[in-house]
């Protein structure tokens, strides 16, 4: 499985440690940046994350922002992506679960830093599980047809 991953530049900090993550896990993973701390514009990064997903270059991504918000509601705003914050192993794993989310969203400000590699583990080891949970995420799909 391919990841995109990207921040603007509150989040660059951690994305440079999620790679560590990636690599230890073994993903492979494609960094969309931004590549400093210089200030950025975060949709900017969910749009890139969320073409890649469109393209089918990346099955899932990773965004990091101050507060894991904004680059959520930017990357919903694209075709195809289910994108979810998530603030702890639960809501990471319930994310993939339940919801198919295929962007996870993490707050590099609010998060405590020791937690975010484990919420990145739960979050790419958690498979979908489909059942009552695949109509609902139909529907969800076919919202962006209306």
């Amino acid at each position: 499985m391919k990841i995109a991953i990207g921040a603007d530049h509150a989040g660059f900090e951690e994305k440079e440690k999620l790679k560590k993550t990636l690599d230890e896990l073994g993903f492979e993973y494609e960094d969309v940046g931004t590549f400093s701390t210089d200030s950025v514009d975060y949709p900017d990064f969910s749009q890139k994350v969320g073409e890649k997903i469109k393209a089918g270059e990346a099955e899932r991504g990773i965004l990091v922002c101050g507060s894991g918000i904004g680059v959520a509601i930017a990357a919903n705003k694209m075709p195809g992506v289910r994108a979810a914050q998530a603030w702890n192993e639960e809501t990471a794993r319930l994310s993939r679960q339940h919801n198919d989310a295929n962007v996870l969203t993490l707050g590099a400000r609010v998060l405590p830093k020791e937690e975010i590699p484990k919420i990145v583990r739960a979050w790419l080891e958690t498979d979908f599980e489909g059942g009552r949970h695949a109509g609902r995420v139909e529907k969800i799909m076919n919202l962006e047809e209306k």
